[in-house]
């Protein structure tokens, strides 16, 4: 076996019933870009193992992650926990049978599936489960920010100008004072599992308390959604059309998230980690921040939050 073979048959055997077994039927390594994440098949049984990244343990809380993954599979959104540990970060789930790992393009392709996706996400929101962490975007970039200045990396030129310019945005937020809800706060599209009926979520590294509309804004950048795949998302969600100002707290949270995840982008190029270009990813969230906060109808939308 493989190096990670092995350290997944090792994980796996740490779960009763599985114990004794020595070997998989197959091993399969899905996505993942800071953690090793495998489907092990082993007779009738299939389950998905996750280990964790190098380094994560500096910005990921692995309690606060196992507790909120075991309350999203009490909301019915995500797959049953079956073993986890606090300190290593490993955790073992259920495999969901019969799905797509969705893509921007099987989001553009599969009908059906931003409204599928909304209403998941309404599902989470509206479950009444608490989770652990308040995900504060202001108070994240700044945790972001403390991180990397203990690493060699730079950021990219003009950066602490826009989140100066991002600061009447977090005024129009506060006053908004939106009820938070048990959120993702990391919608990339492959965390989402759709069987043409349903669509499931998984990988709570990043998830907690939060403006709900923040799961809808950052799934469109992610997916690329254009604007009928925006309004099929957000009809879905809510039942109806949105307001201007439901449509507003979205369309902001698409800038925001990019102005966050860039900084995400640079920790992983000062960890070295290989899964890809990096410091390519982080340039194009922080690009497509700043075009999006200088897009002519972004002053609208936060006028629209505004006035509510």
């Amino acid at each position: 076996m493989t190096e990670h073979a092995n350290a997944v048959m090792e994980a796996l055997r740490k779960v009763t019933g599985f114990r004794k077994v020595t070997e998989a039927d197959s091993i399969t390594r899905l996505g993942g870009l800071t953690n090793l994440v495998h489907r092990v098949d082993v007779g009738a049984d299939s389950l998905i193992v996750r280990i964790p990244g190098e380094g994560t343990e500096a910005y990921i809380d692995r309690a606060v992650e196992i507790h909120n993954a075991k309350a999203a599979a009490r909301a019915g959104v995500s797959p049953e926990v079956i073993y986890a540990e606090d300190e290593s970060g490993l955790m073992i789930s259920e495999t969901v049978p019969n799905i797509e790992t969705m893509t921007p393009d099987l989001f553009k392709t599969r009908l059906g599936s931003p409204g599928r996706a909304g209403k998941a996400l309404a599902k989470l929101h509206t479950s009444g489960e608490v989770f652990e962490f308040r995900f504060e975007l202001f108070a994240m970039i700044e945790d972001y920010l403390k991180v990397l200045s203990t690493k060699d990396v730079r950021l990219p030129d003009g950066y602490h100008a826009l989140v100066a310019a991002a600061a009447p945005i977090k005024e129009v937020l506060r006053a908004a004072d939106t009820p938070l809800a048990p959120c993702h706060c990391d919608p990339l599209c492959e965390n989402f599992l759709d069987d043409g009926k349903i669509m499931w979520i998984v990988d709570w590294e990043y998830s907690g308390m939060n403006d709900p509309l923040w799961d809808l804004g950052d799934l469109s950048v992610e997916a690329g959604m254009d604007a009928a795949q925006d309004a099929e998302m957000m009809t879905a969600y809510f039942g109806r059309a949105p307001t201007p100002a439901e449509m507003g707290r979205m369309v902001i949270y698409k800038a925001m998230c990019d102005l966050l995840w860039t900084l995400w982008g640079l920790i992983q190029v000062a960890d070295k980690n290989p899964a890809e270009d990096f410091w390519a990813y982080s340039i194009g969230r922080f690009e497509r921040c700043k075009a999006l906060m200088e897009a002519p109808d972004f002053e609208g939308h936060l006028d629209a939050v505004k006035h509510g």
